[in-house]
């Protein structure tokens, strides 16, 4: 029997946000229409168009919705579809335990291809969860703010900052709401893991009064305008993209270990147009679909072309964070519960009732 467990866990703590109309983006067919395909993702849609504009020049017959979902709530959706949703074709983020977990309760079809089968094996569970780019979970801090001697390096030295006299990054610093962020509930967990010093860094951010936000992007617009002066834990590929663009941001790959995420596919049991939904993802996984992911959406690409420097070879430092069973350990209820309460506790958050 399918567990309902954490669809309940997700709905108690977070509350269900139904995607707003802005959230939802139609690619209209640039001719008669001779396909269709709907994709949730947890990429911004203005990340992500750029790679949808290029596969409907290859099939300009294939109209394409995309709606920017967060992570926790595509897999809630999924389980409990909203009344009158659409069903969808292709669930596309970076929450690769939720990804997982669909995957392993029997919820996304099998696929393999020439393509697929390039991949290599940290890169695809049971061809069903398949990485279509990579990224390092880095340290953001706005360079017109913060010296570059002040930016902390390891966490340990993040920690003697936010111990530091005089509080300098109280009411400054920001990270993700893991009540509401799939990937931050899994950085956390990953932190938890391998961080000697996790319990006491979270502490800290809770006696600084870190800022919460469940997204990226806003996130980085906070540290952008100076409203913060770093944030911790977040996509790598979004603050490079801004840098790109001339927001005044720098990145830091933390010197004692940096998180390496992938951002995964599958493609739900329930697709009514599975066989768009295959053919999309191997586009992504094409040489020119990994191009575009690169040089567009300014996502690290898993296949990366010899001559693309983005396509870097992970240094020492680098964890990348394994497909496969297990990312099921903190979906336990039990434990996510315990670990939400010790988080909420650290931030000083009123416990949930």
């Amino acid at each position: 029997m399918i567990q309902r467990w954490l669809l309940l866990v997700l709905l108690a703590v977070a509350g269900i946000a139904h995607a707003r109309p802005n959230d939802i983006k139609r690619f209209a067919a640039r001719g008669p229409v001779t396909a269709q395909l709907r994709i949730q993702g947890s990429t911004d849609i203005e990340v992500f168009a750029a790679v949808v504009a290029d596969y409907q020049q290859l099939h300009p017959g294939t109209e394409v919705v995309y709606e920017d979902v967060i992570a926790s709530d595509m897999y809630a959706h999924h389980l409990h579809p909203l009344a009158g949703a659409a069903p969808v074709d292709l669930l596309i983020s970076a929450s690769m335990d939720l990804q997982t977990k669909l995957a392993n309760d029997g919820y996304a079809l099998s696929h393999r291809s020439p393509h697929t089968e390039a991949l290599p094996d940290w890169a695809q569970w049971r061809h069903e969860v398949f990485g279509i780019s990579y990224e390092p979970v880095v340290i953001v801090y706005n360079k017109a703010r913060l010296p570059a001697a002040g930016v902390p390096r390891t966490r340990r030295q993040l920690l003697e900052l936010l111990r530091a006299p005089g509080a300098p990054l109280r009411g400054k610093v920001g990270t993700y709401d893991v009540q509401r962020s799939g990937v931050g509930y899994l950085f956390a967990t990953q932190d938890s893991q391998l961080g000697s010093i996790a319990g006491a860094l979270l502490a800290a951010l809770g006696d600084n009064r870190v800022r919460l936000e469940e997204r990226t992007g806003v996130l980085l617009d906070r540290v952008s305008r100076g409203e913060l002066l770093l944030a911790y834990n977040v996509l790598g590929s979004y603050a490079q993209a801004r840098i790109d663009a001339g927001a005044p941001l720098g990145i830091v790959q933390p010197e004692d270990y940096t998180l390496v995420v992938l951002r995964t596919a599958i493609i739900p049991r329930t697709a009514p147009h599975a066989a768009e939904a295959r053919q999309f993802l191997d586009y992504l996984l094409s040489a020119r679909g990994q191009r575009v992911l690169s040089k567009e959406a300014r996502l690290m690409p898993i296949l990366p072309a010899d001559n693309d420097p983005r396509g870097q070879t992970p240094t020492r430092t680098f964890r990348p964070i394994a497909l496969g069973p297990g990312l099921l350990v903190y979906l336990d209820a039990l434990k996510r519960q315990q670990f939400l309460d010790a988080w909420r506790s650290s931030m000083q958050l009123p416990a949930r009732p």
